[in-house]
């Protein structure tokens, strides 16, 4: 009979010719544990997804409650399933009174190709515009606004009409204009490194927007639900968008996402054509239920409270001559080292032989990911920091 390894070589579709091939039994909390029992710290929470932890207990228990009620039931939309109302509603209670309608979808992605459509449908424009080295999706739509050209040219043709912009760099907002459809922005820039606003960049563009008619997207699928220290990345920065997005730590590791707006908006997916946007699975009863009871764990449990400190604690250990910075807000950072060649070994010893779990950033490959799960104690950010300098020690030979 063939391995689990094997079976996953042999039948299963790969995205490059070298998977980190760790064979996973069981998880929980920060922890994951191999056929032998050998355990790894996960410092990447599934890249976003576990904000609160592998196999909460509460997540759990709102999956068995569901499981026991029903699962899919009809195409979303039609029908009033109380997972979906309720997870809507309670959203809605974490934003600003007028992001009141709630579109749920199964992913990033998703949520990033429904936002596009809505904005064309709203403004009657087709212009888009986004930020160099944004990551977004690699739907055809998500990648036609994400900011790499060698992420998409062996794709193309792709959307038309879409243009790029500099994260962080002002005067690159006068090209957005009246015939500008959306700007679709991660409040913090995930793949290109970890890249926090500065200089009132946020509200510069929140100003542009306004001033030419324009949607502003703003995607927190990656640094939404707690991750940067408040419950969504832009209320530090003092700006609304017209459509968030959301996904990864919203399911507590369930698929899910969502994009959400004012209802005079979303309403244009219900004429000229009538069932303007549909999704078969978009809001699955059982995804809705994780999704509420991981919105519930991070405010009844406080998680939120934890996060600076938490990841000052990185910071005052993370030190070493081969560490040149660590940037980032709340628990999404980017430890910086020379280059790709210093840091993959890096990455590879500690999850040989540390048993820590990391990552690099597809458009900052000079940069360790540190994201973990928000529940994350003193004692295992202790340990952790502690494995990543023996890691870094040994590579570095110093």
């Amino acid at each position: 009979m063939l391995t689990p390894r094997q079976l996953f070589l042999r039948h299963q579709a790969q995205t490059s010719d070298t998977p980190l091939l760790l064979e996973v039994e069981r998880a929980e909390g920060v922890w994951m544990y191999g056929p032998t029992g050998r355990r790894y710290l996960d410092l990447i929470s599934g890249i976003g997804v576990s904000n609160v932890g592998h196999r909460h207990p509460r997540v759990l228990a709102a999956i068995q409650q569901q499981l026991d009620k029903y699962l899919h039931l009809m195409v979303y939309g039609e029908l009033v399933q109380t997972p979906q109302a309720e997870l809507a509603q309670a959203l809605h209670a974490t934003l600003p009174a007028q992001l009141d309608c709630v579109y749920l979808v199964n992913s990033g992605a998703e949520a990033v190709e429904g936002a596009l459509k809505l904005a064309k449908r709203h403004t009657g424009r087709t212009e888009l515009i986004s930020c160099l080295n944004a990551y977004h999706g690699s739907t055809q739509g998500a990648l036609s606004v994400t900011g790499s050209e060698s992420f998409k040219r062996s794709f193309r043709p792709l959307l038309p009409d879409v243009r790029h912009i500099r994260f962080n760099h002002a005067p690159d907002l006068a090209l957005i204009t009246a015939r500008t459809a959306a700007v679709i922005v991660e409040t913090v820039q995930g793949e290109a490194g970890i890249r926090v606003p500065e200089n009132d960049y946020l509200q510069l563009l929140r100003r542009r927007c306004d001033q030419t008619g324009t949607l502003l997207i703003l995607d927190e699928i990656q640094c939404g639900f707690g991750r940067t220290g408040t419950f969504w990345a832009f209320e530090q920065f003092g700006i609304v968008p017209d459509v968030l997005l959301c996904a990864k730590g919203m399911g507590g590791g369930m698929p899910i996402g969502a994009f959400i707006a004012r209802q005079e908006v979303m309403h244009g997916f219900k004429s000229a054509p009538v069932l303007g946007h549909l999704t078969t699975f978009g809001g699955h009863p059982v995804s809705c239920a994780a999704a509420l009871a991981t919105l519930r764990v991070i405010q009844q449990e406080n998680l939120l409270a934890g996060v600076a400190e938490k990841a000052a604690r990185f910071r005052r250990q993370l030190r070493h001559p081969a560490i040149r910075n660590v940037r980032g807000l709340g628990l999404l950072m980017a430890v910086e080292f020379d280059s790709y060649a210093v840091l993959k070994p890096i990455i590879d010893h500690a999850l040989a032989h540390e048993g820590i779990l990391t990552d690099w950033f597809l458009f900052c490959d000079n940069s360790l990911r540190l994201a973990p799960p928000l529940t994350i104690s003193d004692e295992e950010i202790d340990y952790a920091c502690a494995a990543l300098l023996r890691a870094v020690a040994h590579v570095t030979g110093h």
